[in-house]
């Protein structure tokens, strides 16, 4: 079941191969619970030269340090994404690379000072790797810590804003969703689009990645509805009064909204067999995925085969439901440890980590762009019945350069 990298880079030497290489989704270990205890294993590794000992928890013993910062307490208390992200680190280190890393595990509080100070603990004992922080903030202040020491830092927000070369967002980003669908309704002969957006921060990151990537596959913008969100009535009435002038209808908008959503789409009588509506991989969810004006909708998403094939092991593991992000930990987790087999000093160095070709992980291939920013092989799925069909496979590989 487990893949080995190293037997990969044994047949390929090149950099390019490397990066391109599958790296390993191997088998289960035992129970534990999802707010398990955080002190380090009695056997920790000893402080590597030059370096302090480590201040915390660790996972794994092996020489080459990785730290991971993550939201594990807020206001005080256990977060549960916080421990869903260590245990997904701790699950790739137990089914791949126990004797490869030791990962650094810092708590950042929830807050951009804690994010800060744990990147400097981690700085000082030796990471070579910083896996984190997961919000904007947090990433903002561990870069600007990791860059001074040279540092990269692979981390988990969705605000495009705080990437940058040598600060590489592993997230799930608006923009890419934006870009897979808009290309897919084009191939499927869509030539006029109308955007229903809420004023929210994601809808107005949506909207201006919708109205670039329609320039490029030559799709008209028909029109922009803006709303507060919860008060999208009246704007659905004006994309209604379009009739015949759009054939798509994009709304980027989380799915705790879209039942209401969509009962405004039924009131106003929009024909949705007609206007296709699209929509990203927030729908992922079964309270959009029941809606019934949603039936038909095609919406941009990781495939759903990885995820869950990780969290029937992370369930074997830990006893409990991994949250969504947590595939973002194992997969830097994992790359982390691919890459510490075969690449001496240069292992995680900027040539190595934005290498065009890419890696495959729980969600399937991406890869990091140069200013921070990634690419990832994403496929459509079709909402129908409550559930979805893949109607565009996710690419298995990348061609070309990053766009």
């Amino acid at each position: 079941m487990k893949r080995s990298f190293v037997s990969v880079l044994s047949r390929r030497v090149s950099l390019a191969a490397l990066a391109g290489a599958a790296f390993a989704l191997a088998g289960c270990s035992p129970t534990m619970s999802p707010h398990a205890d955080l002190t380090p294993p009695p056997a920790a590794p000893a402080p590597q030269p030059g370096s302090a000992a480590p201040s915390g928890p660790t996972i794994g013993t092996g020489p080459v340090r990785v730290a991971l910062i993550a939201p594990l307490t807020q206001n005080g208390n256990p977060s549960v994404i916080g421990v869903s992200l260590r245990n997904a680190v701790d699950l790739a280190v137990s089914e791949t690379g126990a004797n490869d890393i030791t990962v650094l595990v810092k708590d950042d509080m929830s807050t951009a000072d804690g994010a800060r100070a744990a990147a400097q603990a981690a700085v000082a004992e030796g990471a070579d790797l910083i896996i984190g922080p997961l919000f904007a903030s947090g990433v903002r202040e561990a870069g600007r810590i990791a860059r001074t020491a040279g540092k990269p830092v692979i981390a988990f927000s969705t605000d495009s804003s705080v990437a940058s070369h040598g600060v590489y967002l592993l997230s799930f980003l608006v923009e890419s969703y934006v870009d897979r669908i808009v290309d897919f309704a084009s191939s499927r002969g869509k030539k006029s689009i109308a955007a229903l957006v809420p004023e929210n921060d994601y809808g107005n990151v949506a909207l201006g990645e919708l109205q670039t990537a329609a320039a490029r596959a030559g799709m008209r913008v028909a029109a922009i509805e803006r709303y507060k969100p919860g008060q999208a009535a009246q704007a659905v009435k004006n994309i209604a009064a379009l009739g015949d002038q759009i054939d798509s209808l994009f709304i980027p908008e989380q799915a705790e909204a879209m039942p209401a959503i969509g009962r405004q789409l039924q009131a106003a009588n929009i024909d949705t067999r007609r206007v296709q509506i699209l929509g990203t991989g927030l729908w992922n969810d079964t309270r959009a995925l029941g809606v019934p004006a949603l039936q038909g909708a095609w919406f941009s998403a990781p495939e759903n085969g990885g995820f869950n094939a990780f969290a029937a092991r992370y369930r074997t593991k830990f006893n409990s439901d991994p949250t969504r992000l947590a595939t973002l930990a194992y997969d830097a987790t994992t790359l982390a440890i691919a890459l510490s087999r075969a690449q001496g000093s240069a292992r995680y160095s900027d040539a190595v980590l934005t290498n065009p070709a890419g890696f495959n992980g729980a969600d399937g291939v991406f890869r990091f762009r140069p200013d921070g920013l990634n690419e990832r092989g994403l496929s459509v799925l079709q909402i129908g019945n409550g559930s979805t069909t893949v109607v565009s496979p996710a690419p298995r590989s990348f061609s070309g350069a990053p766009s």
